[in-house]
């Protein structure tokens, strides 16, 4: 009975240590090579990479040269495509890290190209080694991978100026906006409004020379009057009066004070007009204008 326990425990145990090997992200059949323009197919250096063990040698990458890694990912021990896999290079002097993805097939496949246009400004300013790590996880229960593969030494050519780094855009406080707004229009000069007012008012004895010239009849006045005395006294007062109320926006008055008034003036006139317009139609029907 023991001897059967103790079997049943070391394959529970046995069980659970191979689920625990399988429940995780590697990668195998991976290398990494530089590879110079125009060394042709073939040149360069190429170095295997073992799953957490980085490489030992420093590669060297300069200005024409382009870097390939190539490996297939893993969970467990089967190969199979993550969710994300990425090449993660490090400055530490900086501290600062990019990520380049790895294009992955549905077999695991995976590679990524690199070449020096594609570092940040920073990498080429410094000088200094950049760790190179891999990255591989995905969803599920499955530990991720993220281990050094081996340092990357960026060799930048003296004879071209790196370029400026661009400053990184930060959220937080700005400062205080203060608003100009343009000022109110001002009047015109009271000498050219006086000027321009007592040439409106001369030139209302020969508006009245004019109208009797063409056969205005004020015979008819106390006629009308008696006809339709409200409406020819409101339209009368309300022509004043919207004279009255462009003067008040000329001088004093703003928009929002002046629309309101002549809407309401503007109705009165409306009103009183037609009537006294159908007063004077019903004298001219009789034969009396």
């Amino acid at each position: 009975m023991r001897l059967l326990k103790s079997l049943l425990g070391v394959s529970i145990l046995a069980v659970s240590v191979t689920n625990s090997l399988a429940a995780s992200w590697t990668f195998a059949d991976a290398s990494v090579s530089v590879q110079s323009k125009g060394t042709g197919v073939g040149g360069g250096r190429k170095d295997s990479l073992t799953p957490g063990k980085p490489l030992a040698k420093t590669i060297d990458l300069g200005p024409t040269d382009s870097l390939k890694v190539i490996l297939t990912t893993q969970e467990g021990k089967s190969a199979k495509r993550p969710h994300q896999a990425s090449l993660l290079l490090k400055d530490s002097s900086s501290n600062l890290d990019v990520s380049y993805p790895l294009s992955v097939k549905e077999s695991g496949k995976a590679k990524v190209d690199l070449t020096q246009k594609e570092l940040p400004t920073q990498f080429l300013k410094n000088q200094s080694k950049v760790s190179a790590s891999l990255v591989i996880a995905s969803f599920g229960s499955s530990t991720g991978y993220n281990v050094e593969a081996f340092t990357l030494n960026v060799i930048s050519d003296k004879g071209v100026p790196a370029g400026t780094a661009e400053k990184p855009l930060r959220y937080g406080k700005l400062p205080e906006i203060h608003h100009i707004f343009r000022a109110d229009p001002k009047s015109p000069n009271v000498l050219i409004s006086t000027v321009f007012t007592l040439g409106a008012i001369a030139a209302l004895p020969i508006l009245l020379g004019a109208w009797l010239f063409l056969g205005g009849n004020i015979n008819h006045f106390s006629k009308a009057m008696s006809d339709a005395p409200l409406a020819h006294a409101l339209f009368v007062g309300s022509i004043i009066g919207l004279e009255g109320i462009l003067f008040m926006y000329y001088s004093t008055w703003n928009l929002f004070q002046t629309l309101p008034a002549l809407l309401a003036v503007g109705m009165v006139t409306f009103v009183s007009g037609s009537r006294a317009l159908t007063e004077v139609q019903d004298r001219r029907l009789a034969g009396q204008r």
